[in-house]
């Protein structure tokens, strides 16, 4: 999340204070990729509870690792008031509005937004899906990655800190990626987001504040992985800038959830996981 991260940013101006029902959530900001989990967990639906001392370490690290990638990936603040930007609170369609997708690319990143909510929401969605994205773990992508993301008077402290947590060995190994960022042969590594829907919370000519819903896939997908991919759900609430013709990012947040009801179906295999993401592509534009 990440965090794949996952996985904000910077000290600006920030907005009022969302109540706790925005999300379903406690108001209180968290942001961490899924636990790295002991143990081959895709030979049924559910896994069974460990005790032993080294995995809670190991999940302790992990945890005190993930809440370092909060900070480095954002400031401090208060989330905003919900439903700004839609009448009555609701959410923003996610159907087509008639409004044509952008057609520019930095790097690999959409970009060209239109300067209005629609485009403010659908600039969120895509920084959201590469923020969590697995080239956040190798240096020349995770800096492409922020120039491309962030607003360029926040994008240089952010490359230090994000430097720091995803170099850091204890925390690489813990995920049962290697120093450099690698997994081992026959594996894949999988830190992929999904966003599910968006909410303008705010907008304004120069400044946007918008919430994406998301999924997020995440762990080492083959056989004899001891962090088998799983899924976590959390909001991302993104403070936009319009900048040099386009929006980009300044700061944001990330709570868990809202989380579904997970239905009782058995995992997969390892191997129908890493056939799954090698065969299924992620998407180049998210909304």
């Amino acid at each position: 999340m990440s965090f794949g991260d996952e996985h904000g940013y910077g000290d600006p101006a920030r907005s009022a204070a969302r109540t706790d029902d925005g999300f379903g959530g406690t108001g209180q900001t968290r942001t961490r990729l899924p636990d790295a989990r002991g143990g081959d967990g895709y030979g049924g639906g559910r896994r069974p509870a460990r005790g032993s001392r080294s995995l809670i370490m190991v999940v302790g690290v992990v945890v005190l690792l993930l809440a370092a990638i909060v900070f480095a990936n954002r400031g401090g603040g208060e989330d905003p008031t919900p439903g700004a930007g839609a009448p009555d609170g609701a959410s923003n369609p996610t159907a087509a509005t008639g409004v044509k997708p952008v057609t520019g690319k930095n790097g690999t990143i959409p970009s060209g937004f239109a300067r209005d909510e629609q485009g403010a929401a659908s600039a969120a969605a895509n920084y959201a899906v590469a923020l969590g994205s697995d080239g956040m773990y190798y240096k020349v992508q995770r800096d492409a990655i922020v120039d491309a993301v962030y607003a360029p008077a926040v994008a240089i402290a952010r490359r230090g800190d994000l430097d720091k947590v995803y170099s850091n060995a204890d925390f690489l190994t813990s995920i049962g990626l290697g120093v450099d960022g690698r997994p081992p042969a026959g594996m894949t590594f999988i830190s992929r987001t999904n966003p599910v829907g968006s909410k303008v919370e705010k907008f304004g000519a120069d400044s946007a504040t918008v919430s994406v819903w998301y999924s997020a896939l995440f762990g080492m997908a083959g056989e004899g992985s001891t962090n088998p991919v799983s899924e976590s759900w959390f909001t991302n609430t993104f403070e936009l800038t319009w900048v040099d013709g386009d929006w980009k990012v300044s700061d944001f947040t990330q709570k868990d959830g809202p989380v579904p009801v997970g239905r009782d179906q058995a995992a997969s295999s390892a191997q129908e996981m890493a056939d799954a993401v090698q065969q299924f592509g992620g998407f180049t534009y998210a909304r």
